[in-house]
């Protein structure tokens, strides 16, 4: 069974192909917000190196965000017209939950935190349980502050990741008893930088009988109107 996954979510253009929980090949992209160029021809050159055509992928997975609205429609568009032409399924797979699942294994609360632009933060935070990690908050966005004042008062270990940690440094480091994701994590996989799409494989799937969904999340707490984008039902987005 092979699994294209995408992702737009961050200025980074990402696309793998996987097989049964591994990763046969993996394409990223860093230069600028230019998705809708390199995006097809990511894909194309990822499937012409492993051999793969596209009338042989099972499914292919996405992920919605939170991030930049034009990224993420080219993402979203991208997957739903190739999934209906090869009539295969889609799935869609939040950005943060991708970020936080390949830290499953640490023990401490993990804060998954990607860059909103304008001195903001997209952020949640999950709790490892067997086979992934559960969110224990909503999906929020708001200043680096506001997050660093939470986690304080919570008290809890923090394992930081995503690309927001890098933007705001300063900021996090206010967080005495943090860490950065590196290299001494499990699958660590530009962790600090965005989305992972072995995590986006692994997410997407459905689990095999007997075993945990990769991420379980907790009903969101009823919110007002969303301030950012999160695919597939965009109203409003960063751009």
């Amino acid at each position: 069974m092979l699994l294209l996954c995408l992702d737009t979510a961050t200025p980074q253009v990402s696309a793998a192909i996987g097989s049964d929980g591994a990763v046969l090949g993996e394409v990223r992209l860093g230069r600028g917000r230019r998705h809708a160029e390199h995006l097809a021809p990511a894909i194309e050159y990822l499937c012409r190196e492993l051999d793969v055509e596209l009338a042989q992928l099972s499914a292919i997975a996405v992920g919605l965000g939170p991030g930049l609205f034009t990224g993420l429609r080219v993402g979203v568009t991208t997957a739903k017209t190739m999934a209906q032409v090869l009539r295969v399924p889609v799935v869609g797979v939040p950005s943060l939950d991708l970020v936080a699942y390949p830290l499953r294994h640490t023990n401490r609360l993990v804060a998954a935190i990607l860059d909103a632009r304008r001195g903001e933060v997209f952020h949640a935070r999950y709790r490892p349980v067997p086979g992934g990690v559960q969110r224990v908050t909503d999906y929020e966005v708001g200043a680096p502050a506001d997050l660093v004042a939470d986690l304080v008062a919570a008290g809890d270990e923090v394992l930081l990741a995503g690309d927001g940690v890098l933007r705001y440094p300063e900021e996090l480091a206010e967080v005495d008893r943090s860490e950065q994701a590196g290299p001494s994590h499990p699958e660590r996989t530009s962790r600090c930088r965005g989305p992972s799409r072995r995590a986006t494989g692994a997410v997407g799937f459905p689990p095999a009988e007997g075993r945990h969904r990769a991420v379980q999340t907790l009903p969101p707490p009823a919110v007002g109107p969303s301030r950012w984008t999160f695919l597939p039902s965009p109203t409003k987005g960063r751009q």
